[in-house]
Parts: structure tokens; C-alpha cells; sequence
């Protein structure tokens, strides 16, 4: 399995991450506030002044796979083989996939301000984001000679991909000017430690059946960063190596026909790889022995490498991240005469900023007490549909969610990897691995105002953005 991961991961390497979480929005928690600054995650006269994750994960990790590959790739990740049938030659047929992890560590926050509600944080955080096209005939590279039926092809192996991962270690602040408007930024530092792309312009495979063998020929471009000797777990440790910057800011409007709006530019930000980094502009070709024997995967992977690694030149490039802007409305309903049943939709529209994704979103929680049932219906511009769900328990001072946005794929790739022939072999319109979790806490002094408190506070002084808003606009009007 090492090496059939190895393999793909240079001629089919494909992770910028396409996938979205949407169904923490506005449900308050500590998750939702880092990713969506403007909102809030206390309660006063309910919570406590401090959450803490208590180094609990809180994470997500989304990707899909769409095109003819799926059945193949199940079949050699389960089975130990290639089912190569419903692959097609010479249609340029592409796989698409995408793929996103978002691993925080640390989530810390404080309340700060009962006159403007206000909140300061911060959070670290690992992030890996990919994206990339493959063909068909790239997989069935992997499965031998005897899935070509002729010596000669030319182009059936222009792929392109990328892959970038690093840390980010951020601080946030959140105020709500008055009743209707409220504000938030997130300022991070990026530290990266691990990037590659590739884009493949011209190719060719030659066959040598008596011999066992073929002739691999790629032209095009490979970037890759840095890296002291081989890559190790040590590599994954935050260093300045990569250094980067991003910010996040975000607005929360209620209108008064009580609409929730949010506007979110997420994580808009570079990173400056190292200037011992390398850039191949690759045109070369290699052997693949041992084209029919076990060791092939090993063999055409060493064989892509060889071509891949050509004509360097060192020297630092810029990258972005995988931005997003975002726009959401919500508004809160009873479902019951009793008001123990709320029923709060959040419409979601997310596009990223330097890549083509777009997606809308339907998010359908249903609350009872503390209980969250939530259901999210997602379409996005590569005509996949998903479909949702999470299960969260919220109390003022403990929260604890889980869930997928890819419910149903994720449901069959754990049924393929328990080997269900029919799920293995099932070629949908996208397979999915999906998953989200959190847990987080508040602790000390309970957050009161002056009339219920338990005792004399401190006075409340404005905080940054109510007194820059007045100075601008004069005293605003709260209703």
C-alpha cells in the first residue's frame, strides 16, 4: 500500500482544497467563531469568561473523487488489485480530486467586554489543502501492459496537481458595535512545510513488451520546496522556514425583519517558500522496468520522478492559500407553540477567491434543549451534490459536535473499505471521505451584567471598533 501511494502521488498527484464545512455556521461554538470571526461565542449571563479546547481535536477533513477511477482505486486500496473495465482510452476522460484537512490544536478564547461583547482569541492550527486532473490511462499505468492494447500513445498523461501544507498560529478579535452590527478579524502568521505542483504539457508512452518494459516522456513544469535531506515526521514541526501571513475578517449585520447576514473573506493570505526551493522545467524520459511484475507501482513511480526531477533551477516562489469569500443569511423559527423546538436555516454562498470553486449550501439545524440535529444540502460547481448531517450537544459552557458533509459517500467508502463488493465496485457520480469533530469548554468567573452580577464589576469602557464607529458615523442608534 506505501508504494501505491507513493506512486500516485507524483504522476496522479492531485491536492487545493475544494471542500467546504458549512454546518457550524451560526451555531456559536468555539469552532464557529475562529472560522467566521464576526460571531460570537458567548452567552452573557450564562457562560463563563474562558473557552478552552484543553488540546481536545477540533478538525475537519474533507475530499472526493469523481470520474471513471473510483472503481479502480477502491479495488487496489481494498482488494489488491485493478479493475480496470470501465476505464476509457483516448476520450481524454479526467478524474478530479480534491481534498482538505483542517486540524486545530489550540482554541483559546476570553471575553473581554460586556459594553461591546467582546472577544479575543487564539488558536494553531495545521492545515493541508490539494487539488489536481488525472486521466484515465494514468491509472491504468498502475495495472501493467495488459491494459493497452497498442505500443504507441501519445498525451494520455497530461496531469496537474497541487499540494501545500503548513501551520498557522493566529489571533482573533471579535465586537459587536451595537445591537445590529457586529465585526471580527483573524490575523495569522503561516509557517509552510510542505508544498508541490506539477503541470504536465506533453507526454508519451512507448511499450517494449519483449523485453517488459516501456519508455515514460514528459514535458512540463514540477515545483517543490525545501526540505533538509529527505522529508521526516521531523519536517512537520513549525519552522521559519516558509514563513507566510493571512487574514480573515468578517461582518455580521441583523436586519429588522431579524435576517442574519454574514460576510467572510477566510484566510486571504501567501506564503514565500524557501529560496532553496526547486523548480524543474522537466523534458526528459525514463524506463519502466519490470512493466508486468509486482514491483512496477515502485518502478513507474521511480520512472515519473526521474523525468519529473530535470533541469533545476533553485530559488523561492510565492504561493496563496486557498481563500474564500462568503456570504450567509439566517434566520431563527418555532416549530412548536411551546418554543422547545427552534428551527434556524442558514443559507450559503462560498467561492474561492484564487481557484474556480464555488458552492451553495443549505444548512437545516433543529434544536431541542441542548440537542442539534443538523441536516446540510450542498451543490457546487462541478455539478456534485452532497448531502449532510451533525449531531451536536451545546450547553452555554461545553459544546460537542460530529458529523459529515458528504454523509452518504462517506457511508459507502467505510462499507468499500470493509470490503462490500457492492460498494467497492459502485461507480457514483463521486466518492467522498468526509468527517468533522469537536470538543470545547468554558471555565472561570461567570460573564454577568451589572444588575444580575454577584458582585461589583469593573467599569465597561467601548471597545476598538464601537469607539472608531462613533467617532465616524457619530452615536449609532440600537433597537
Amino acid at each position: 500500500m506505501k508504494k501505491f501511494l507513493l506512486a500516485l502521488s507524483l504522476l496522479l498527484f492531485t491536492l487545493h482544497s475544494f471542500g467546504q464545512q458549512f454546518s457550524q455556521y451560526n451555531t456559536g461554538t468555539l469552532y464557529d467563531s475562529f472560522e467566521n470571526p464576526s460571531r460570537a461565542s458567548f452567552t452573557p449571563d450564562s457562560s463563563r469568561k474562558y473557552a478552552f479546547n484543553f488540546f481536545l481535536p477540533n478538525f475537519s477533513v474533507n475530499s472526493f473523487l469523481t470520474g471513471n477511477s473510483q472503481v479502480p482505486l477502491k479495488t487496489r486500496a481494498f482488494l489488491g488489485n485493478y479493475t480496470t473495465t470501465n476505464l476509457k482510452f483516448g476520450e481524454n476522460r479526467f478524474n478530479r480530486f480534491n481534498a482538505n484537512i483542517n486540524y486545530y490544536s489550540i482554541m483559546y478564547k476570553a471575553y473581554t467586554n460586556l459594553d461591546g461583547d467582546a472577544e479575543i482569541g487564539i488558536s494553531t492550527q495545521t492545515k493541508a489543502e490539494g487539488r489536481g486532473l488525472f486521466s484515465d490511462e494514468s491509472v491504468a499505468l498502475f495495472n501493467g501492459p495488459t491494459a493497452f492494447a497498442d505500443d504507441h500513445y501519445d498525451n494520455i498523461f497530461n496531469n496537474s496537481g497541487t499540494y501545500q501544507a503548513y501551520h498557522q498560529v493566529s489571533f482573533s478579535y471579535r465586537e459587536k458595535i451595537n445591537k445590529k452590527f457586529a465585526v471580527g478579524v483573524k490575523l495569522s502568521a503561516l509557517m509552510g512545510f510542505r508544498y508541490q505542483k506539477i503541470d504536465v504539457a506533453t507526454s508519451a508512452l512507448d511499450i517494449d513488451r519483449p523485453n517488459d518494459q516501456a519508455f515514460l516522456s514528459m514535458t512540463g513544469k514540477y515545483k517543490l520546496n525545501y526540505v533538509p535531506g529527505g522529508f521526516t515526521t521531523h519536517d512537520y514541526l513549525p519552522t521559519l522556514r516558509n514563513p507566510g501571513a493571512a487574514i480573515g475578517a468578517g461582518v455580521s449585520l441583523r436586519t429588522r425583519d431579524a435576517f442574519n447576514l454574514q460576510f467572510n473573506v477566510k484566510d486571504l493570505g501567501f506564503i514565500r517558500w524557501s529560496s532553496r526551493s526547486t523548480t524543474y522545467d522537466f523534458a526528459s524520459m525514463d524506463t519502466i522496468s519490470a512493466f508486468s511484475t509486482s514491483r512496477r507501482e515502485r518502478n513507474i513511480y521511480e520512472a515519473a520522478k526521474n523525468v519529473a526531477k530535470t533541469n533545476e533551477v533553485l530559488g523561492s516562489f510565492v504561493t496563496a492559500t486557498n481563500a474564500k469569500f462568503e456570504i450567509s443569511a439566517n434566520k431563527t423559527y418555532w416549530l412548536d407553540y411551546n418554543s422547545q423546538y427552534r428551527y434556524s436555516p442558514t443559507l450559503i454562498l462560498s467561492k474561492e477567491v484564487f481557484f474556480d470553486g464555488f458552492t451553495a449550501a443549505l444548512v437545516n439545524p433543529i434544536t431541542h434543549n441542548n440537542y442539534t440535529l443538523t441536516f446540510t444540502t450542498a451543490y457546487n460547481n462541478y455539478k456534485l451534490l452532497s448531502l449532510g448531517g451533525q449531531f451536536m450537544i451545546k450547553t452555554p459552557n461545553a459544546e460537542f459536535f460530529i458529523g459529515s458533509e458528504r454523509l452518504f459517500q462517506t457511508g459507502s467508502l467505510v462499507l468499500a473499505s470493509a470490503k462490500s463488493n457492492s460498494q467497492i465496485n459502485r461507480n457514483a457520480s463521486y466518492t467522498a471521505a468526509d468527517i468533522f469533530l469537536g470538543v470545547t469548554f468554558k471555565f472561570g468567573p461567570l460573564i454577568e451584567h451589572p444588575l444580575n452580577a454577584s458582585f461589583i464589576p469593573i467599569e465597561n469602557k467601548p471597545g476598538f471598533f464601537k469607539r472608531m464607529f462613533s467617532r465616524i458615523f457619530g452615536k449609532d442608534d440600537e433597537y
